[in-house]
């Protein structure tokens, strides 16, 4: 006979239940601190990936994103209220703490590519989170952040795809070919899983322009010369399976110029 454990708190109610409860009160609080403080800020992860898609699921943290140079003032704000504090990775990331539960404070992605500048919030969409009043960030700024996390222990590729399908005809696709024209090879590869994974609406969501446009580049690149260096541009996407190709291939990495 299978013994079956009961996680019960004092209450009655599951420790997992008491969490997600302790969770939402924690990050309930942070966002009407923020509201009342009229900092700017835009609120991104699982909330703007529900927005966009119905998506939903379990968050284990708040996403908030801000410019590079506002996420000291939002600091100081929540170190003033009795939070702990932490500049995590000065290049892009800083953390607020209640107990075990963390906000993350995002200014810039682990690549340095997608720095949160002022067209960030000229692109955001309203919403009410948690009785608040929030801005969320651009479906296609989600996208062109996700688009980079390609490692083995965190794959993305399903969230845009999820965000083509059920926001794809909503997208701005010139604006997201903008964001990522330096790296559209992502792009084409993220399109052509969608046409894989959706093979009865691809063509009524990817813009057969753009479709057309990037095949035309990658049809170009037989055309020119292979580059002269060894350049191994894996890191961008995953900086730990790809740390081979640096450390020991004698590969060079792409440098990326920051603004």
């Amino acid at each position: 006979m299978t013994q079956r454990h009961s996680f019960l708190g004092v209450s009655g109610m599951s420790t997992h239940e008491e969490q997600k409860q302790e969770a939402q009160v924690f990050y309930r609080e942070a966002l009407a601190l923020l509201v009342d403080s009229k900092l700017d800020f835009m609120l991104g992860g699982g909330f703007a990936l529900f927005s966009y898609t119905g998506l939903y699921r379990d968050t284990k943290d708040l996403d908030i994103f801000c410019m590079p140079t506002q996420y000291a003032d939002i600091l100081k704000l929540f170190a003033s209220n009795g939070y702990e504090i932490e500049l995590t990775d000065v290049r892009w990331l800083a953390k607020v703490f209640k107990g075990e539960y963390y906000i993350d404070i995002i200014f810039s992605s682990t690549n340095n590519i997608c720095i949160v500048d002022e067209s960030w919030y000229e692109h955001t969409t309203d919403a009410i989170v948690m009785d608040h009043p929030v801005r969320l960030i651009g479906a296609e700024e989600l996208v062109w952040s996700k688009v980079f996390i390609q490692n083995r222990e965190r794959f993305d590729g399903a969230d845009v795809n999820h965000v083509f399908l059920k926001y794809g005809q909503k997208l701005n696709w010139e604006r997201l070919l903008h964001r990522l024209d330096p790296h559209w090879h992502l792009l084409l590869s993220q399109i052509l899983n969608f046409q894989y994974v959706y093979p009865s609406d691809y063509a009524d969501i990817i813009p057969r322009w753009l479709f057309d446009e990037l095949m035309r580049r990658a049809n170009e690149q037989y055309d020119l010369p292979p580059s002269l260096e060894k350049v191994c541009r894996g890191p961008i996407i995953d900086q730990t399976q790809y740390a081979v190709d640096i450390t020991d291939w004698h590969y060079k990495g792409m440098t990326i110029k920051t603004v």
